[in-house]
């Protein structure tokens, strides 16, 4: 089966070329089941139930988040009532929401899906590795099919977990650093990982911000707002295959379109 991941969608072009190009990729892939990381599909900061129930629509399944699910207010009241949008896992278990969708696929398989968000450079939330044992350990041996979003900031964190996770889930994919990196494979126990998806938005831009601005920012030292690019939109995302009897991933590729 086979199982699409697409990286952090950024503002209004991220939106655009979901809208565009989900349901052919879901046709041509043959997609079972279609995950998004969302955190920044409002304006490149946080979601909203409007936004969040579009995506719905457009055919995606599943939405992870990171950090910037808070942003937000109006989420607060929204993600109790919305299983099918995550937030990480390992912020307080008193928050609103779940870092947990048990769900089925296209195909019938079920499948969960595990948001996770990383410390260093981050907020001090919970640890998320020892989280991660957690969720495992409390699913129902049946579902085999395992993925999982980390959130985070540096290579070696997102690495650590990979190694960390590897037999025990079917992929472990990258967001937050909105940069696809080079390294999908498949890991000795049957993981799929890859680094970082990448963003889903403007790549004519400092990781989704006007260029001028962000090296006006960087030149200066001073706090200036930053506002969202708009050229050179990509759609970046990841496809991974599993094994549904066994839950090990099978292949991994990334996948883009302009």
């Amino acid at each position: 089966m086979n199982i699409l991941f697409i990286g952090d969608i950024f503002a209004s072009p991220g939106r655009v070329l979901v809208a565009r190009y989900l349901q052919e990729i879901i046709s041509a892939e043959k997609i079972q089941l279609a995950i998004a990381n969302a955190e920044n599909s409002a304006g490149g900061f946080g979601v909203t139930p409007s936004i969040a129930e579009e995506l719905f629509s457009l055919g995606v399944d599943v939405l992870t988040s990171g950090n910037h699910i808070w942003d937000k207010k109006e989420i607060f009241d929204y993600l109790p009532h919305t299983p099918r949008l995550l937030r990480p896992a390992n912020y307080p278990a008193d928050l609103p929401g779940s870092g947990l969708l048990v769900t089925k696929a296209r195909n019938g398989v079920p499948v969960a899906v595990i948001d996770l968000q990383g410390r260093v450079h981050l907020p001090a939330i919970d640890d998320p590795f020892r989280t991660a044992d957690c969720i495992l350990k409390s699913l129902d041996p049946g579902v085999k099919v395992r993925f999982v979003d980390f959130h985070a900031e540096l290579t070696s964190e997102k690495m650590a977990m990979g190694w960390y996770l590897d037999g025990r889930v079917s992929a472990m994919v990258g967001t937050h650093t909105h940069i696809p990196t080079a390294d999908e494979r498949i890991l000795p126990g049957g993981t799929a990982y890859q680094t970082d998806v990448g963003m889903t938005g403007p790549y004519d831009s400092v990781i989704g911000s006007e260029k001028s601005l962000a090296i006006r920012r960087f030149l200066t030292g001073m706090p200036i707002r930053l506002d969202n690019a708009k050229g050179g939109a990509e759609l970046h995302a990841t496809i991974v295959t599993v094994d549904p009897e066994t839950g090990h991933a099978t292949a991994i590729r990334r996948y883009t379109r302009e």
